[in-house]
């Protein structure tokens, strides 16, 4: 994906990673040598809800909604933020945003996208009546309530100016706001988005590179090239197949078979031997995501003082070294964070983060204090859930394994057949114990790994932490006047998150993935999702 508009005026890339990520792609072809006609497959699986931008914050659902889709920004190969539909967004304090759209773009079908598709879409996400994933992002804004459903546009949060500019008022200075306006939960919508939502969810009308031609659940979802979009990320090929597979085995033996053209998550059964096996066309390197344990605060076991205690002891009792090292070859690096080194401001000496350190001793007198104020008796099970459709049983097993000796407990993988089962579960409150928990940043700034996962209401606190302190401190980050000041703020937040510990860190991800000899011009980008526009492929 190569940059051609100029950024934005104000704040364009304040935050932003500064890694540069290598492109991989393979043999280096023109573009133009391909076959503009050819399907490019994709391993991938069933959303769990539907394809409305608002309502998706997984990894299945994102990656197709990313596709169909056109924001105000997007985020280049680097994670550096480009114009797509903007034409500026503009602030003289950080507070009131005046946001120029381009004008002649249009939805699939042909109803023009304006400044009313963009206001019209925030406000609608933003209500909490139409309980959307992503509402918390809204929260910046005048006239958002986590108490009471209201409307941004009737409190003053946004106006409409005219057909090609609208406002956006936040409740205090936000230096990183056009950052985030490439997220899905920032995307327009149509108008026929509200004559039947749950319609639009199966058959999206959007206006991106690409437009969904046919959703068969639970196999594959197929999207085409969009023939009126406007922008700079023009496919090159004929389409993309997001199939869907339950053995992310199943799903690495069809590539190398030339049957998939591209694993987006190569098996921990082949990460000794992918490399070689797929030679050029294997990828590794870093990418902006994380895995935690997260702590649900409705499980009695890890609550109060006596709770804190055992969060941090299991913490203290994972071989994150060992497990990285022999699970995934090298392919995750341990967590010293809650961010990620992608990220311009990661550290790895914030206070309280020695718990993340390999210490059994210290594990033990700390589950050993926990019991003389609680007891949870000899006969104690500490569940981990997951979802058993990708390879998270071969982490989750060796960590048992040292919590088991450590601290003299017994541990097991608590499996969910597939993913969407395991989220409904996580969702409904149903986790006996601990469950698995992997962010995939949604914009490249610190904050988006922070306030997500545990701001008070956050979308994506399924663990239902609360602190008025971390709120009060991140609400202080965002306001920060320059990114060397808010990174020292958000620093401060994460010893609040050491404190309490409502997620376990465990490792950073490397994207571990790959593709077939029928396909080039494969990259991957700074959040770890394949580029589809750029891939040609020859038939």
């Amino acid at each position: 994906m190569t940059p051609r508009k100029r950024l934005m005026g104000v704040g364009a890339a304040v935050l932003a990673g500064s890694l540069v990520l290598s492109a991989c792609g393979g043999g280096g072809e023109d573009p133009a040598e391909g076959d503009s006609e050819a399907i490019i497959t994709v391993g991938s699986g069933e959303p769990q809800n539907p394809l409305i931008p608002a309502m998706t914050n997984e990894v299945f659902g994102g990656l197709v909604v990313r596709n169909i889709f056109a924001g105000l920004v997007y985020y280049d190969e680097n994670g550096a933020v480009q114009n797509e539909i903007a034409e500026s967004i503009e602030s003289e304090d950080n507070v009131t945003w005046t946001i120029t759209i381009e004008d002649g773009w249009t939805f699939t079908d042909g109803t023009p996208v304006t400044a009313e598709s963009f206001v019209k879409a925030w406000d609608w996400s933003a209500q909490l009546d139409n309980a959307t994933n992503l509402s918390y992002f809204y929260e910046p804004f005048v006239g958002f309530s986590f108490e009471e459903n209201t409307s941004l546009i009737d409190e003053g949060g946004l106006e409409v100016v005219s057909d090609t500019e609208f406002t956006a008022t936040l409740k205090q200075p936000e230096s990183d706001f056009p950052v985030r306006l490439g997220y899905a939960a920032f995307f327009p919508l149509p108008e026929a988005f509200y004559e039947d939502p749950e319609a639009f969810g199966e058959n999206p009308v959007s206006n991106g590179p690409y437009t969904l031609t046919e959703w068969e659940h639970d196999s594959a979802i197929t999207v085409e090239p969009n023939p009126d979009y406007a922008g700079d990320r023009v496919p090159q090929n004929g389409g993309v197949e997001f199939v869907a597979y339950t053995d992310e085995d199943s799903a690495y033996n069809d590539l190398l078979a030339n049957n998939l053209d591209i694993v987006t998550n190569v098996p921990a059964s082949a990460f000794s031997t992918f490399e070689e096996e797929l030679g050029d066309r294997a990828v590794n390197q870093p990418a902006a995501v994380t895995q935690v344990i997260n702590v649900p605060e409705y499980v009695e076991d890890f609550q109060g003082e006596a709770g804190v205690l055992r969060r941090k002891a299991i913490s203290m009792a994972i071989d994150r070294e060992g497990i990285t090292s022999t699970v995934y070859d090298g392919a995750r690096t341990p967590a010293s964070d809650f961010t990620n080194p992608v990220i311009n401001g990661w550290s790895d000496d914030i206070p309280g983060s020695e718990v993340l350190e390999y210490n059994p001793e210290e594990a033990a007198a700390l589950w050993q204090e926990a019991e003389e104020m609680d007891p949870l008796g000899d006969d104690y099970t500490l569940f981990i859930a997951s979802n058993a459709d990708s390879d998270h049983q071969s982490w989750i097993d060796p960590a048992c394994n040292t919590i088991r000796e450590a601290l003299e407990i017994e541990c097991e993988f608590d499996q969910y057949p597939v993913f969407d089962e395991f989220l409904e579960a996580r969702d409904a409150r149903e986790i006996k114990g601990l469950f698995r928990g992997g962010w995939q940043a949604d914009y490249p700034a610190m904050s988006n790994f922070l306030g997500p996962i545990y701001g008070t209401g956050a979308g994506s606190n399924d663990m239902d932490y609360s602190s008025e302190e971390f709120d009060a401190k991140m609400a202080e980050g965002n306001a920060a006047e320059t990114p060397e000041e808010a990174t020292e703020l958000y620093k401060e937040a994460q010893e609040i998150l050491f404190q309490d510990m409502p997620g376990i860190p465990l490792w950073y991800y490397n994207v571990t993935a790959g593709y077939a000899e029928t396909v080039d011009n494969v990259a991957f980008g700074w959040d770890s999702d394949p580029i589809l526009t750029e891939v040609t492929k020859s038939e």
